[in-house]
């Protein structure tokens, strides 16, 4: 057998000949196996952002809130009184396609460990997941519900165990989600403002200490396996898959934090994708050092193991810190206190080179800031899809009356209740939660130490974003910003999570360009930059790419935790409004979906003047007292909007809006919202209202027994029924 040359192992690690050749002249020389396993991780999709670092640049990411954007772990927004939100959203979408309970779970344990790497206690948790169809009779339906059902597991597991909230999420099904299911996970953490810590390592002789976990080898090859596309034949990947220990990092979260109230270190990083070669190369490159790392001083849990496999292992609950000279016994005792392993395995140098050494002999010298500077930035050709083209006609057809169309819509997973999924999530530990799973648009927390609530919600219309993904992706962010609104708080800012298909093909990349384009151009105008974010392309299997899926979190603040605005009906006799224009817009509609059998049609009306209008006014008419409930209206349009308010309430309503078509109600145009408002605030509403140049009508009241809306009649006994029952029965019917 031909032995392999350095080129050969190279391209083995999804290297291309051009990379190569790159890093042989940054090194000199060629690279060693241990180096050539070092870079082709950093070089990775998953940690360089090759691809996508041309359509980043540019997102609107300050503000005089913002104190730290994106470029370091996770975003950092001051909240007032001294206090500060740290937040972040990332995907671990490959694994939990090939182990859903450990992908997801270590998704979680990630995300977490992103934000209390910061500083920051984590007190709330939020995720975006996407399935195919789960409600059909085939081996993908019944696949997808095992992956749900052990996606979901993996959350709860970890979350519960780790005694965080997990308070609100987005679930979606689309059978582009056939081959590659999403689970993007979102973490926020409350800290001092000064009390912020970064991912630094610097200062010539200062210690670097592992603490956390021992190393195994899972996760091996993580971040080049998260930069790939996939075959049907995945089961070979298992080994790639990290697996987490929920109880070891909640001692390491609480060691972490004893540790902040201590003077003794410079910086801390999380080992993440690429574990200790992305830590050290970005705690180092960060500060402009050099770092010696001695490798055989790592704590293993497993013989044998290699210079290769320390530096490339994915095993979880582990961090890297740059402590103080003379202090580093004081770090390593407090790890200790908590069960850890803390252990000196290098120092900073001022060399600028990483050096890695294994038993007595030195495995690998790589240049840090070269590596870093001249890691490939990708101009991949880019090609409007040629489907767009024959989407544009939906010659819609009304076959069927106006109540089964409502009752098809009603009764859809994406739609219904998931309170099969969030039950299995403790929403109310640490007893801050005020607005809680279930509850529609946003979720809300308070800040005990303060009057303050924060208000969040994730969100991705998917559909949009195939049929138009620069109006889609502004959609996403719309929608996130309004959900939080609704709550009655203001936007402050967004993370965001890039979902797409593969790089490779030009299509995707205008699919990417396009969606990066719409997101700058919505914070801009909504004034909410991005503070964080993350970037998961390759879902793709056998050339079969998902939908364009930017997932959008957006963080508000109330200043007062006692005026959380509700989304659902408060009281009967109660006065409805519809703020804002409605108009026969179909395209990407659940509508055209569940009764046309269509994913296609023109993008919805986009007016972030007028999106922006509708927040504040929603926002002042809650600071001042003239609202009950506000609901963002969605997916399946007013009437869909309103069963759910409905059911969740247990309170009826009788609506009759004049409309252009009797459709309209199932219509899904932006900026739109419905309010309850009490008979004695009426007036006072109504002088608001008319300030503010938006489009308003009271529509009807609230009561009863009845959901009734344009001559459509329900039994509210039934809409509950379909909107409680329906999704338990659809994921747990194979057990």
């Amino acid at each position: 057998m031909k032995p392999q040359t350095p080129l050969d192992i190279a391209l083995a690690h999804s290297m291309t000949a051009d990379e190569y050749q790159k890093a042989v002249d940054i090194l000199g020389r060629e690279p060693n196996y241990t180096e050539i396993g070092v870079i082709s991780a950093m070089w990775s999709e998953h940690c360089s952002y090759k691809s996508s670092t041309k359509y980043l640049r540019g997102f609107p990411t300050v503000a005089p809130w913002v104190i730290q954007g994106p470029g370091e772990n996770a975003g950092v927004v001051d909240i007032g009184d001294g206090y500060a939100v740290v937040f972040k959203m990332e995907s671990h979408n490959h694994p939990s396609f090939i182990e859903p309970y450990q992908g997801a779970a270590t998704g979680v344990g990630g995300i977490m460990r992103d934000i209390f790497t910061m500083g920051a206690r984590p007190i709330a948790s939020m995720n975006l997941i996407q399935f195919a169809h789960i409600d059909e009779q085939t081996k993908t339906a019944k696949l997808h519900r095992r992956l749900l059902r052990g996606v979901v597991d993996g959350i709860g597991g970890y979350g519960n165990c780790m005694g965080v909230p997990t308070i609100g999420g987005s679930v979606g099904f689309e059978s582009c989600y056939a081959g590659n299911n999403l689970v993007n996970a979102f973490n926020l953490g409350l800290v001092k403002t000064d009390e912020i810590f970064l991912g630094l390592a610097k200062g010539l002789g200062n210690p670097v200490i592992y603490a956390g976990s021992k190393t195994g080898r899972d996760g091996l090859g993580g971040a080049v396996m998260s930069s790939s596309s996939f075959t049907v034949d995945n089961k070979s990947l298992r080994p790639t898959v990290q697996v987490g220990d929920p109880f070891t990092e909640k001692l390491l979260l609480e060691a972490c934090l004893e540790l902040f109230q201590k003077d003794y270190i410079i910086g801390i990083q999380d080992m993440g994708a690429a574990g200790l070669t992305s830590s050290s190369f970005e705690m180092a490159g960060r500060s402009g050092s050099g770092m010696k790392l001695y490798l055989d001083k790592v704590p293993a849990r497993e013989s044998g193991m290699s210079a290769y496999d320390f530096m490339l292992s994915e095993s979880q609950e582990r961090m890297l810190i740059c402590a103080k000279k003379g202090y580093e016994q004081k770090v390593i005792e407090i790890f200790h206190k908590w069960q850890l392993d803390a252990v000196n395995i290098g120092e900073v140098t001022d060399t600028g080179d990483m050096e890695l050494y294994f038993d007595g002999e030195k495995v690998a010298n790589i240049p840090i800031q070269p590596l870093s500077e001249e890691a490939p930035v990708l101009d991949r050709p880019v090609s409007r899809p040629k489907y767009l083209d024959t989407i544009k006609d939906i010659n819609m057809t009304k076959e069927l009356s106006m109540q089964a169309i409502f009752d098809r819509l009603f009764s859809t997973p994406e739609v219904l209740d998931k309170s099969w999924i969030y039950e299995q999530f403790d929403s109310m530990v640490q007893t801050n939660t005020i607005k809680h799973p279930g509850s529609l648009d946003s979720s809300v927390v308070r800040i005990k130490q303060t009057n303050k609530a924060i208000s969040m919600s994730v969100k991705c219309n998917t559909r949009f974003c195939y049929i138009d993904p620069k109006l889609g992706a502004m959609a996403s962010v719309m929608m996130a910003g309004a959900d939080v609104a609704m709550s009655g708080a203001t936007p402050l800012a967004i993370t965001d999570c890039l979902n797409f298909g593969n790089p490779n093909n030009p299509e995707v990349m205008w699919q990417f360009k396009e969606a990066c384009e719409g997101i700058k151009i919505a914070c801009k105008e909504l004034n909410t930059p991005v503070v964080s974010g993350n970037v998961s392309l390759n879902n793709e299997t056998d050339n079969v790419g998902i939908y364009p899926t930017p997932a959008i979190a957006t963080v508000g603040l109330l200043d007062d935790q006692h005026k959380v605005l509700s989304s659902v009906f408060q009281g009967s006799d109660n006065y409805i409004y519809l703020i804002g224009d409605t108009y026969s817009e179909f395209g990407g509609s659940l509508y055209l979906k569940t009764i046309e059998g269509r994913i296609a049609g023109t993008h919805p009306q986009i007016d972030l003047q007028k999106e922006l209008k509708l927040w504040n006014i929603v926002i002042e008419a809650n600071k001042i007292g003239l609202l009950k409930s506000a609901k963002n209206i969605g997916v399946g349009g007013l009437a869909v909007s309103l069963g759910k308010m409905c059911a969740i309430s247990n309170i009826g309503c009788e609506v009759d809006v004049a409309l252009d078509s009797e459709l309209d109600i199932f219509s899904e145009s932006l900026s739109r919202a419905v309010v309850e408002v009490s008979p004695d605030d009426v007036a006072a509403l109504d002088e608001l209202l008319l300030q503010s140049g938006l489009r308003y009508i009271c529509i009807g009241k609230t009561g009863g027994d009845l959901f009734a809306i344009n001559g459509l009649y329900k039994k509210l006994n039934k809409i509950k029924d379909i909107y409680f029952e329906k999704f338990q029965k659809i994921v747990e019917q194979d057990l």
